[in-house]
């Protein structure tokens, strides 16, 4: 595990780091504590992470600011803040996690465990995913997007208006994400329920979800049945 806390408070941050080494300490590979959106941006841009902690609050500066950016990335990101009325904001731009201050282990253990067991966010209220475009970022509406394809350690997100957008997340991170509309029917696939027309079966024991648009994708043996009494 490669963690970055962004903090400016250094008590907490000193507690967070304490809590995170405790929790990850057969795995941990990295851990930094940085009190700047400015210097935050600079070192995910050039560091491998698995999991950022951010505060809202730095010094002034808004977090709000630099969770585009981080959302858009391939790891998660976990919310500490005391700003319990942001909360909302915050998952409907696809945090796994917001933990209120004050805080103790247990809150937060339970916010890692979501990372290491992945586990879906308990809110489902996620409305946009961050997507990054020519130097910037730009918010896609969950409601715009079709089905998902798993792209190796990215995804691909087909839009309705046929587009469609790479996303530096893999499919499993983002299914954790996602609210429970989106299905995952295949290894490779992770599908929204209200767009599939039909389900087919074909020879030699295929199965197919076909869209409202007439694209045709692949339903895994394992997830027929389930997948067909949840359509139904």
């Amino acid at each position: 595990m490669n963690i970055l806390i962004i903090e400016d408070e250094s008590r907490i941050a000193k507690r967070i780091e304490r809590m995170a080494r405790n929790f990850f300490s057969n795995t941990l590979t990295s851990l930094t504590c940085i009190d700047t959106l400015n210097e935050a941006l600079e070192f995910i841009k050039n560091n491998p992470l698995d999991l950022v902690l951010l505060d809202l609050n730095l010094n002034g500066e808004n977090g709000f600011d630099l969770l585009g950016t981080a959302v858009s990335e391939s790891f998660h990101t976990i919310i500490v803040s005391a700003h319990k009325e942001q909360a909302i904001s915050a998952f409907e731009y696809g945090v796994l996690d917001f933990v209120a201050k004050p805080f103790n282990q247990i809150r937060l253990d339970q916010a890692f465990n979501r990372v290491i067991l992945k586990e879906k966010t308990d809110s489902g209220n996620i409305k946009l995913l961050a997507i990054k475009k020519r130097g910037g970022i730009q918010l896609v509406p969950i409601e715009n997007l079709l089905f998902i394809k798993g792209a190796g350690a990215y995804t691909e997100l087909f839009l309705i208006n046929g587009k469609k957008e790479l996303h530096d997340k893999s499919l499993e991170k983002l299914e954790q994400l996602l609210p429970d509309m989106f299905e995952r029917i295949h290894k490779s696939y992770l599908v929204k329920m209200t767009e599939v027309k039909e389900i087919i079966v074909k020879s030699g024991s295929k199965y197919m979800a076909e869209l409202k648009n007439g694209e045709l994708l692949p339903i895994g043996r394992t997830k027929y049945k389930d997948i067909k009494a949840k359509w139904l």
